[in-house]
């Protein structure tokens, strides 16, 4: 029974991303539901080691250095399956899936599951990539349907071979409290007459936060009594600091850094916005909805399957910054109990579709059956 409860977990690197997030999570309540877990990690692991091993979950480093080719690090790996013996491998990302499909030429496992985390992880070559190595795996989830419909579009699974796996998040962490937005409200020196905006992610040109400051500087100019609040870091920190300046907006924008109070800065806020590019399915909007925050968000990837247009939030274009400021003008506009009622309608949705334990449950099925196939007894 034991042998059949060993998930082996490989992620490019563990840091506070989306499916890194992903990952803890769900290793968490596997191993609380009684299965046996590690935790492979490329890179050096920058977040969650701690929270992992206090679980019991050990953490191995294949201490490979970011865009270094390292044929090492195979062999490193290959030697921890051949210490665990994992009946389950399940990778997340282009690089860890690669790892773990290449691997299994070396070192046989029973069970390959790869997971995409995004609508496009890098262009052609990865597609190809992908679709060159599929005979390794037994099976490829997608975080989103839009983006199993461009994966088999593209020939990089076929549709037999991929699954629809979405995001979930804690929704009894992330919910409404009055209390708790009272006191981060004014600890931040806003007012109830204050509009608050948040959004929150990596500073990088995909999250195209320049983008939404030049559409919020057109909401002040209807709106004075705007603000925005944007949690993350990364390297465009100074261009958007810069931006801020040069826009007039410096009484009106804030660059929060990383924060590790998310739930309390959503419970400020009186709306979300999401700006991206791209997304897989954001965490981010997902924890907003479950707050019960009306959205303004781009119509890409998992985003709308999210956010129900009209009824929790709108959808706008990418790339397109005065549809973004009419959606949030729009938004600004419109009484504010409709607009509660849209961020209630958001949570109920999230409740029903992405709460983690239901999430874990798709995941629990989904190992069992390909334990079932295998032959194999999970117990």
């Amino acid at each position: 029974m034991e042998q059949a409860h060993k998930i082996l977990k490989v992620v490019t690197g563990l840091a506070y991303g989306g499916a890194e997030t992903q990952l803890k999570n769900l290793a968490l309540r596997l191993k609380q539901r009684k299965w046996s877990l590690s935790v492979v990690s490329m890179l050096p692991p920058k977040a969650y080691v701690d929270e992992l091993e206090s679980a019991g979950i050990c953490v191995y480093n294949l201490r490979m250095r970011r865009k270094v080719p390292d044929p090492r690090a195979l062999f490193r790996f290959c030697r921890i399956l051949r210490h665990l013996r994992p009946q389950i491998v399940h990778s997340y990302m282009f690089h860890a899936n690669l790892l773990a499909r290449v691997a299994r030429l070396i070192t046989p496992v029973p069970i390959l599951v790869s997971s995409v985390r995004s609508l496009n992880e890098g262009g052609r070559s990865r597609d190809l990539a992908y679709r060159f190595t599929d005979p390794l795996a037994d099976i490829t989830t997608q975080v989103s349907e839009a983006g199993k419909r461009r994966y088999i579009q593209v020939g990089a699974a076929p549709p037999s071979k991929i699954v629809y796996i979405p995001n979930g998040i804690d929704t009894s962490r992330f919910q409404p409290n009055p209390t708790v937005r009272k006191v981060v409200r004014e600890s931040l020196g806003y007012s109830e007459e204050i509009f608050v905006w948040l959004t929150v992610g990596r500073l990088e040109p995909v999250k195209n936060h320049r983008e939404l400051i030049q559409a919020f500087r057109e909401v002040v100019s209807e709106y004075p009594h705007a603000r925005l609040l944007i949690a993350g870091q990364g390297p465009l920190h100074p261009v958007l600091e810069q931006q801020i300046a040069a826009s007039g907006l410096s009484t009106h924008v804030r660059l929060l850094g990383i924060r590790r109070d998310i739930p309390e800065l959503l419970n400020a806020a009186d709306a979300f916005v999401l700006p991206s590019l791209w997304e897989g399915m954001s965490n981010a909007l997902l924890e907003a909805a479950a707050t019960a925050l009306p959205i303004v968000a781009t119509n890409i990837g998992g985003n709308p399957e999210v956010v129900l247009d009209g009824v929790s939030g709108y959808l706008v274009p990418p790339s397109e910054p005065a549809a973004l400021t009419e959606a949030m003008c729009r938004l600004l506009n419109i009484p504010k109990e409709q607009r509660l009622g849209m961020g209630l309608a958001g949570r109920a949705h999230v409740v029903q579709n992405f709460d983690l334990e239901r999430v874990v449950d798709r995941w629990e099925a989904l190992y069992r059956e390909l334990l079932q196939q295998k032959g194999i007894a999970w117990g």
